[in-house]
């Protein structure tokens, strides 16, 4: 018999008992095992805890004992360790080895941590303000209104095409008053919650310069205004997520006062300035000399080593982290801009340290509320637990998927990898991680900061389909960038950030459908939110995996290719001759002795699913 064993660290494979933590190896009825153990390292030395056959299913044979903790640190690592027919099999988040697993691949469980657990359940929309809706033409910017980095800003038509190093100067209209006429599209959409690019005052259209952390841009609208907009979305049950730029301000912030404006009080302004320790001199004796955002001269990088600046940004009562959560906002979460590259002066010195603050900060103001990082690498470090919710998870989905369907990594170099590729660039990202955290990440297809996929893909509406199923359905929580549902297309930045289409006959309406029927199956079953994760092919342009929740299962299939034949070891899933359903055309499929034959059209995703209460149907 073919050894397989699984485990999610989850309730009802990982529980709390009177006398600590209690953690099951679940095998198939039939595959018998000598004897099996769970390892930890409870005190950095290997402790073997034996695990004990115990009542299963006609199904399943359980394995089940005592997990021991290392309580010097936050998260422990385990894997399970079993005999066959004396020979030695591991089993840990990478899978079923012959040997010892790495350390760093072993499960991941931090008990201390508390998730945003709603966030579980949310599809996100991220929206670039300016760019969405222009719901008061009043507060529009106007031609050469004034000058950004030394040249006029200029005021554009809805639909004109942003123009290449004219970015950050160039205006739409966009605004507060636009994101909350078109709350009743979001809701036919099926979003259920918000991530806004910065709002605060800024001189340029992205809002990756403040100048006011404490003031919503007075050409988005005012603060009573952005008040009504968190009330209305609160009375919808929706949430709202902003964008926290702390790591840098613009130039024109009067802590620096690159040009002057607020008299001579700013940093660069004096050497004396109350606020010269919140940023980074190379050369005390010259102004310019300053620390920017990857030298970019209009983003002076702030210094954490300053203890006014801690009190500012997130120590004091009314420091800028908490306003924001407070009535009459109350804000559900931050998203943190750049957040690996923000410390101690140049090179992110005591990084850690300030993320753990900013956690602390959030959940003094609100228990819940979502810590989101921004990063395009690998972010392990900050996801055990003691820092971030979650990531921009770019390195874990975006980008492999990416490099799978469009044959393209971040830099728009080529690349060609196959669905072994892929199935190994999502675990690498995701094993490390308490299983949590991996429900909690940030799955993105693009952003205002990547072309968009739709155009990675040439256009492709079959792979961009491919792509959504994949989005919906794999673990962690969907990010919808604004206009792709409607195939809103865009290449580099600034081109990606595009004004919505609100003429329909713009839209791509087979995939408007598709986005809106995979929003409603993933908010309807609780299996897409919390369900645990398994792989069951990957080969060539063929990949599929499982989501499974008690005794409720989703099965993912994407071809990237031509029409193809395959078989899924269902038998993996606990379903022998049990039949699933087809959400895509309500067909139904029956495996035979515990695999599916299925056959898969060219450039096509399909979603099975089975549920153990049979009048739980999708909409």
């Amino acid at each position: 018999m073919e050894i397989f064993a699984f485990h999610a660290p989850m309730p009802g494979f990982l529980d709390e008992t009177a006398k600590g933590f209690s953690v099951s190896l679940r095998v198939p009825v039939g595959l018998e095992l000598d004897s099996a153990w769970v390892r930890s390292e409870p005190d950095n030395e290997e402790f073997l805890s034996p695990l004990k056959k115990v009542p299963g299913t006609a199904k399943w044979t359980l394995w089940q004992g005592p997990l021991r903790l290392n309580s010097a640190e936050e998260v422990t690592l385990y894997s399970f360790k079993f005999l066959v027919n004396n020979r030695q099999y591991w089993l840990s988040s990478a899978g079923i080895s012959s040997y010892f697993p790495e350390r760093d691949l072993h499960f991941h469980f931090n008990p201390h941590y508390q998730p945003a657990k709603w966030v579980y359940s949310q599809v996100f929309y991220q929206i670039f303000p300016e760019r969405f809706f222009d719901g008061n033409p009043d507060n529009n910017v106007t031609n050469g209104e004034y000058l950004y980095d030394g040249k006029p800003v200029v005021a554009k038509a809805w639909n004109e095409l942003p123009e290449r190093k004219q970015g950050p100067r160039e205006f739409y209209g966009g605004d507060l008053a636009g994101i909350q006429q078109k709350i009743p599209y979001l809701q036919e959409l099926g979003v259920t919650a918000l991530y806004l690019n910065p709002i605060f005052e800024s001189p340029s259209s992205h809002k990756y310069d403040t100048m006011d952390y404490y003031r919503i841009d007075p050409h988005f609208g005012s603060n009573e205004d952005f008040a009504r907009l968190c009330q209305e979305l609160h009375e919808q049950d929706m949430r709202i997520v902003l964008d926290a730029v702390v790591n840098h301000t613009s130039e024109r912030h009067p802590w620096f006062d690159r040009q002057g404006e607020h008299g001579n009080t700013g940093a660069y302004q004096s050497q004396s300035s109350p606020t010269r320790d919140f940023y980074s001199f190379r050369d005390n004796e010259d102004p310019e000399s300053y620390h920017g955002w990857y030298d970019v001269k209009t983003l002076p990088v702030l210094n954490f080593a300053s203890k006014e600046l801690q009190e500012r940004v997130f120590a004091a009562d009314d420091a800028i982290l908490r306003y924001w959560l407070r009535p009459p906002y109350a804000i559900d979460g931050w998203r943190f801009d750049v957040i690996h590259m923000l410390g101690e002066g140049p090179g992110a010195v005591n990084n850690a340290t300030y993320a753990r603050h900013f956690r602390e900060t959030l959940r003094q103001e609100n228990p819940e509320a979502y810590f989101l990082g921004e990063h395009f690498f690998e972010a392990t470090k900050w996801l055990q637990g003691d820092q971030e919710d979650a990531a921009m998870n770019y390195y874990g989905f975006g980008m492999p998927l990416r490099a799978f369907l469009a044959g393209i990594d971040h830099r728009q170099h080529p690349v060609h990898i196959e669905a072994e590729d892929l199935k190994h660039q999502l675990a690498r990202a995701r094993v490390r991680i308490p299983f949590e955290i991996q429900l909690s990440q940030f799955n993105l297809l693009d952003s205002h900061d990547t072309p968009r996929f739709l155009t990675a893909l040439n256009s492709d509406k079959k792979l961009m389909k491919l792509a959504v199923s994949m989005q919906f359905s794999y673990i962690g929580v969907p990010s919808v960038y604004y206009g792709d549902e409607v195939g809103l297309e865009g290449g580099k930045d600034p081109d990606s950030r595009r004004s919505f289409p609100w003429d329909k006959a713009a839209w791509g309406l087979e995939l408007y459908e598709h986005y809106r029927q995979l929003i409603a199956f993933r908010r309807k079953h609780k299996v897409l939110q919390e369900g645990a994760f398994l792989d069951l092919i990957a080969k060539g342009d063929i990949y599929a995996f499982a989501r499974l929740l008690v005794d409720d299962v989703v099965i993912t299939v994407i071809n990237r290719g031509q029409q193809a034949s395959l078989s899924l070891p269902l038998w993996q899933l606990g379903l022998k001759d049990e039949t699933l359903v087809s959400l895509f055309d309500g067909e139904s499929y029956k495996p035979q002795q515990g695999y599916l034959k299925i056959e898969l059209e060219p450039k096509s995703s399909q979603i099975l699913y089975r549920f153990a209460n049979s009048e739980r149907k999708p909409d």
